[in-house]
């Protein structure tokens, strides 16, 4: 039975939270989604509500086109591929369609993000912030274990997972999800815990 594969984008944008964030943790990337399709149609993440708004922050449906996205004519990012079976699949599927239901019940981890800024673990059932939450959907669907507090792993860590990089660049080139990947382009697999 073949495999499925699930989409990681982590972006840098220009936003002053962003810039912030890069600037105290010199981190190439800033802000992390996560994508059931190739295409990238629907990417999900914890992110700002309104787009000229940071301090109202949930999760978040995102388009490369719309929101503070939309507001860039360059888009510095990553797209990666990470390749699953099909029940790890199916676990995040059901994760995912959980938080688009029952949207309403969750906000954007404040709390742990100053926590993180000052390395101190800080997780709660409710609140996340957009790594944790690519990080939650990806642990508990048994891909990864960073064996940390959810709070503290940073769009950058997820760079370290087992999977391939489909494109590094402007994400608002269009033409980007036709583009194919060689093996050079194999990302190293992560120390981490078997789940």
């Amino acid at each position: 039975m073949e495999n499925k594969k699930i989409y990681i984008v982590l972006t840098r944008t220009n936003t002053i939270l962003s810039r912030l964030i890069g600037f105290i943790e010199d981190d190439e990337y800033t802000h992390a989604s996560i994508s059931l399709d190739r295409g990238l149609s629907q990417m999900y993440s914890f992110g700002r509500k309104y787009s000229y708004n940071p301090f109202v922050g949930r999760f978040v449906k995102e388009n490369l086109n719309e929101g503070v996205y939309g507001r860039h004519d360059n888009l510095y990012g990553l797209v990666m591929e990470i390749e699953v079976s099909r029940e790890q699949y199916g676990k995040a599927e059901n994760l995912i369609n959980n938080f688009i239901l029952n949207k309403d019940l969750y906000k954007y981890n404040y709390i742990g993000l100053i926590n993180c800024l000052l390395n101190r673990g800080s997780c709660k059932d409710n609140r996340f912030l957009c790594s944790e939450f690519v990080y939650y959907i990806l642990n508990k669907s048994s891909i990864i274990n960073f064996n940390k507090s959810g709070n503290l792993v940073r769009p950058q860590d997820l760079i370290n997972i087992k999977g391939r990089i489909l494109f590094r660049g402007n994400l608002k080139n269009t033409n980007w999800s036709r583009k194919t990947y060689n093996e050079a382009e194999i990302l190293p697999m992560y120390q981490y815990a078997e789940i």
